[in-house]
């Protein structure tokens, strides 16, 4: 048998013969040719058998290794005049418009940086890390559904870090899928009008949105879709709390340094993680810490019994009615337990009350999102080193989106799989 038989025969590349094969710098170069005669734009559906001219060099894109050797993919390209883009080189099947991979290698890296760090996908690929966030980008808008928009009913809207400095991504996820399908760099009103001017429907069948009580968001859904419910989740209701309860325990560690017995405030100090976790997942350690600081009472116990009142009214095992009347008390006990931090949070829930009464009603809560939102922490942690926004976000939506990545060789329409 040929050796560009048995080439074609294991290639079996979309739309092109091998012609021939060489070892070139350690590198296997297969030369091959279109099997098509008519010339493609590769940036539309616009096609013409006339020719432009042709190329003076071969073009080539990274193939999956062979043997343990880099495989590159030469092909001598021609050039045609399309009407909307001008004049430019024809597409090939088998990769992507502007990229010098072939799709089963970018789409193996792919599946690859969403299920291990950066330094493995590198050295098992042989590129680059920025390499990974170019094909990231190009794998993310050539595999994301674009009517993943269309007929939205209950969203999730959230921030997220992914790098230092205050850069962040804003996300949106779908209630009913649990998948994030949309995001966009920054946190602000503007970053969320971005994501009603995609919609199809220009935000008319969204029927609620669950949110944090921060006022940007809460003003562009106000703006672009009044019918929707903004649904404050129980979530970080139960933050606020929790958050003021840290204040007031550096306050009083604070207060504790000015002490002659260092003692105390390293007590205090350490017992951070026995009052922010829940109680059932205490070490017996920190539960001590607890009983201790229960018998010497104090502004700080004081502070904790607040937390924990609010967190078992949003437990999930009471009707939103009941847990309405109970987060009434609530808010009158932190107003008058005489703690700063505890006033502001009773203050803020009131505030934010039509909310809160309208994730109650619907049962709509911004957990799974917060559960996403942990992978995606997760991701961006392994991924240490884009240094691009948009990179950032293709890896969630490949990640967390509504997508199912394959290794090349698994996919159905593969002659492999």
């Amino acid at each position: 048998m040929r050796a560009s038989t048995l080439l074609n025969a294991v290639l079996e590349l979309l739309g092109v013969r091998v012609g021939k094969a060489a070892v070139c710098d350690a590198e296997l170069r297969l030369t091959v040719s279109l099997r098509r005669r008519r010339l493609g734009c590769p940036q539309c559906s616009f096609t013409t058998r006339h020719r432009y001219d042709t190329r003076e060099v071969d073009s080539s894109w990274r193939h999956l290794d062979m043997g343990g050797r880099v495989c590159r993919i030469l092909l001598r390209r021609r050039r045609l005049r399309c009407p909307q883009h001008g004049v430019l080189a024809e597409g090939v099947p088998f990769a992507r418009p502007g990229s010098r991979h072939t799709r089963d290698f970018e789409d193996l890296v792919a599946w690859l940086v969403t299920k291990t760090d950066k330094t493995t996908v590198s050295d098992f690929a042989r590129v680059s890390w920025r390499t990974v966030g170019a094909i990231c980008e190009r794998v993310a808008a050539d595999v994301l559904d674009p009517g993943r928009l269309s007929g939205l009913v209950d969203i999730g809207v959230d921030e997220i870090s992914w790098r230092k400095h205050h850069r962040y991504l804003t996300l949106v996820s779908d209630h009913d899928t649990g998948t994030i399908v949309w995001g966009k760099p920054g946190k602000d009103t503007d970053t969320l009008h971005a994501f009603f001017d995609e919609l199809p429907d220009a935000g008319a069948s969204i029927e609620a949105v669950s949110m944090d009580m921060g006022p940007a968001y809460a003003r562009a859904v106000r703006e672009r879709a009044p019918e929707a419910a903004i649904c404050f989740d129980p979530f970080h209701v139960v933050q606020l709390a929790t958050n003021a309860l840290e204040t007031v325990r550096r306050r009083v560690w604070q207060a504790a340094r000015a002490l002659p017995d260092q003692r105390i405030a390293k007590t205090f100090k350490g017992a951070r993680w026995a009052l922010l976790k829940n109680p059932a997942d205490l070490t017996d350690t920190q539960a001590e810490t607890l009983r201790e600081m229960r018998r010497t009472g104090g502004i700080l116990w004081r502070a904790y019994q607040l937390k924990e009142t609010l967190r078992e009214v949003f437990a999930g095992d009471l009707d939103a009615a009941t847990t309405g009347e109970l987060l009434d008390r609530w808010c009158a006990r932190a107003q008058h337990s005489r703690i700063p931090e505890f006033i502001k949070a009773g203050r803020t829930i009131r505030t934010h009350r039509a909310g809160i009464d309208a994730a109650l009603d619907r049962g709509l809560s911004n957990g799974r999102h917060e559960g996403l939102n942990t992978k995606v922490r997760l991701l961006i942690r392994r991924a240490y080193g884009f240094h691009s926004a948009q990179a950032a976000l293709a890896l969630v939506l490949l990640a967390c989106g509504p997508v199912t990545l394959e290794l090349p060789y698994h996919t159905g329409g593969h002659p492999h799989s």
